[in-house]
């Protein structure tokens, strides 16, 4: 293996048990979840007892010889932020986790002040889910901003998958310029595939946001494996903003429904279209260096029992 890789957009959880809109999400058996009315294979179906545990996904990360990973959050899946603590100090040199707190209530600030005291150093905000009953609420109001800076003083980073092409980033860019040294990760590759989502590529020419591609397979879903569309996308985000401001991520485990963990990121490895030096930054310099990521894990590759 040529490339240390680092996954910068993935999710654990005991057990998924949430709310959207007044609709629940919950762990079922055999690797499903009652999805806001629905049932969805939200985990591979040997994952029987619904548990996305570190220790699963290192299982994965050590097969596929991936370093390390961010682990972000969503609202779908319920706050992890108990859970998530405890991986980072079980797996220090393999996992950051994202600590998120309740934005559509009143008073995330102090929760927000919690988690940078306790020693999260990132926090995620899902801001593709920001709509309540009571309105949206912005990125650019005056309590996020005051989040922001403090991140910001604290060198605490943003984990922010935002709302499809460029309905947001107005907001964003209020943000990035007004807090400079404010680390920014965009996750689900600008939402790649859906109109104008290069505007959330453009972000990245400010020095301190960078973009991530997790989700960037089931966005791709329907082309499917090898993804050459991704890898276009990819080509053409880096003609945008710069291959040194690009990043892998798997949005595992949703993704490994379809296609193995592996197959998350080898279709970049395998491509014509990119060099080895572009490879090599996708898949973990960039990663290393704007996490902060210190002395990466070696993994030998192991042959599967199909090989000769």
């Amino acid at each position: 293996m040529k490339y240390k890789i680092i996954d910068a957009h993935a999710h654990l959880w005991l057990k998924q048990n949430a709310e959207l809109h007044g609709l629940r999400i919950h762990t079922l058996p055999n690797g499903r979840s009652e999805f806001m009315g629905e049932i969805r294979q939200m985990l591979p179906p040997f994952m029987i007892d619904g548990k996305n545990s570190a220790e699963v996904f290192l299982s994965n990360m050590n097969y596929a010889q991936v370093s390390a990973a961010v682990i972000t959050q969503e609202y779908i899946d319920g706050n992890q932020n108990a859970y998530l603590w405890k991986v980072s100090q079980q797996y220090p040199d393999r996992f950051i986790v994202c600590g998120m707190c309740e934005f559509r209530r009143p008073g995330f600030f102090r929760e927000a002040e919690r988690l940078m005291l306790q020693g999260f150093k990132g926090i995620k905000v899902p801001a593709q889910r920001l709509l309540t009953p009571e309105g949206y609420i912005h990125l650019n109001s005056p309590a996020m901003m005051e989040m922001f800076q403090k991140m910001e003083e604290n060198n605490v980073f943003l984990s922010i998958d935002l709302l499809d092409g460029d309905l947001q980033v107005g907001e964003m860019e209020d943000i990035v310029t007004e807090f400079p040294r404010l680390r920014v990760a965009i996750g689900h590759f600008g939402t790649v595939t859906r109109p104008n989502w290069q505007a959330q590529i453009r972000l990245a020419r400010h020095p301190n946001v960078y973009i991530e591609s997790g989700g960037i397979t089931w966005l791709f879903n329907d082309e499917f494996y090898p993804f050459k569309g991704a890898v276009r996308a990819i080509r053409e985000a880096a003609e945008l903003v710069g291959m040194e401001k690009l990043m892998w991520g798997s949005d595992y485990p949703r993704t490994i429904t379809a296609i193995t963990y592996r197959m998350s990121y080898d279709f970049i490895t395998k491509s014509t279209e990119l060099t080895d030096s572009e490879k090599a930054l996708f898949l973990g310099e960039n990663a290393r260096k704007f996490f902060g990521f210190k002395e990466l894990i070696d993994l030998p590759y192991i042959k599967n029992m199909s090989e000769e």
